[in-house]
């Protein structure tokens, strides 16, 4: 049978099997792609298939293992390759294992290096993405990621104390009186946007945004580290997705005094170019492009997934719609001193600090700017964002933006840990 004859045959088919009534999941499904993305916070697996897939699940303990059963499957090179994708160093996963436990159901075996708290959640059709069946596995007894970086930043704020106190006397002894108080430790939330399931915009050549931006914050946050007074804390600081109300999260649980998420911007059109600043606006946009931009940028979550079952909309809502004027004025000023420094680096996009709706700029309590550093959809600027030497000018501009930032604006006293 020819091609098209047999195309033609198969669709009448199918028509004809929905006719007689038959369940659609009776048909096996076709796997288009399985991805693993381990992290410290949780490790995630997803499998994309062609059609909604039917699953059942269970944790069997002694050892600790997850059993998944999925309807409508006939084993596959595509399932298979699960196996393989498994790290030695995730620390959820030690093992998958994958047969064909009854006609046209697959069973996946995980077998866990410790207990988990699984998250098994569908996601429709979205961008690039067919059907995804999504396996979160969270630690049963739920980590802090913040706490390592908490325990580093008393030892920091312990040993700039100390200084301190040194210098303090050492200057009452010498002039016998007090000098203004001394700037405290200043921790800023280095945001690299995208990740995991999003890799946000992709260049002509492939280059991904997610890529570009993690590695601009790593280097951004050695920079800051090695500047005394202050520290840096990642949302991310490997390739897994990160939902942008976490983002949020994450920044005021460390206090941070700034937030600064990084981003690879995408047009239409190949000739757009330059770098922008953004800032929240509770009272529209200031262009179009700023709105088409915060749509976008905001559009992550679906691309990234997140468990509607477990998210919270209104306690996020809530927190997202606390945001201030005072807020708003100090982020107005943290992107003018960014925009001043990355002037000198390459081309603007805009010489002004745009404003919309941008959800990950909504910590009612933080300074927030999202800076695009270039145009990834243009193919100079892409080969540019790939060039570590054209990397570390970007970082050298944030990192001189925030300190003349904070030059103009000392950081206020610590407020309560949220």
């Amino acid at each position: 049978m020819k091609p098209p004859m047999r195309r033609h045959f198969l669709q009448g088919l199918g028509a004809a099997w929905l006719a007689l009534g038959l369940p659609r999941h009776a048909w096996a499904s076709v796997v288009r792609a399985v991805r693993v993305w381990p992290a410290a916070q949780y490790t995630r697996v997803t499998i994309e298939s062609d059609s909604a897939l039917s699953v059942n699940h269970q944790r069997l303990a002694n050892p600790e293992r997850l059993v998944v059963d999925i309807e409508g499957l006939e084993l596959s090179s595509q399932l298979r390759d699960l196996v393989a994708q498994v790290q030695p160093d995730d620390p959820y996963i030690g093992a998958v294992r994958v047969g064909q436990f009854q006609p046209r159901v697959v069973r996946l075996v995980l077998d866990l290096k410790q207990g988990v708290a699984p998250q098994v959640f569908s996601l429709a059709p979205v961008a690039a993405y067919q059907h995804r069946t999504v396996f979160d596995l969270y630690p049963t007894v739920e980590q802090d990621p913040l706490l390592q970086f908490l325990q580093d930043k008393l030892r920091a704020e312990g040993q700039a104390q100390r200084q301190a106190d040194d210098a303090l006397g050492d200057f009452i002894g010498r002039v016998g009186q007090r000098p203004e108080p001394l700037e405290r430790l200043i921790i800023v939330a280095i945001d690299p946007g995208h990740g995991g399931e999003d890799p946000g915009a992709v260049g002509p050549s492939g280059l991904k945004e997610k890529d570009v931006v993690l590695s601009i914050g790593l280097q951004l946050r050695d920079r800051i580290n090695a500047t005394p007074g202050m520290r840096a804390y990642m949302t991310r600081d490997s390739d897994y997705f990160v939902p942008l109300g976490e983002r949020v999260r994450r920044a005021r649980r460390v206090q941070a005094d700034l937030f600064v998420s990084i981003h690879a911007d995408a047009f239409y059109t190949p000739q757009a170019r330059g770098a922008s600043v953004y800032a929240l606006s509770t009272q529209g946009a200031s262009s179009s492009a700023a709105r088409w931009m915060a749509d976008r940028e905001n559009a992550s979550d679906a691309v990234g997934g997140i468990n509607a079952q477990v998210a919270d909309a209104q306690v996020l809502r809530a927190m997202l719609d606390m945001s201030t004027t005072a807020q708003i004025n100090d982020s107005l000023q943290l992107g003018s001193a960014m925009l001043s420094q990355l002037d000198r680096v390459g081309r603007l996009h805009k010489r002004r600090v745009e404003q919309a709706g941008f959800a990950v700029l909504k910590a009612p309590d933080v300074p927030s700017v999202l800076v695009e550093t270039a145009f990834i959809s243009n193919p100079d600027e892409e080969r540019r964002l790939a060039d570590r030497d054209y990397q570390a000018g970007l970082v050298e501009a944030l990192h001189q933006g925030i300190r003349q930032y904070f030059s103009r604006n000392p950081p206020m006293a610590r407020r309560r840990a949220l």
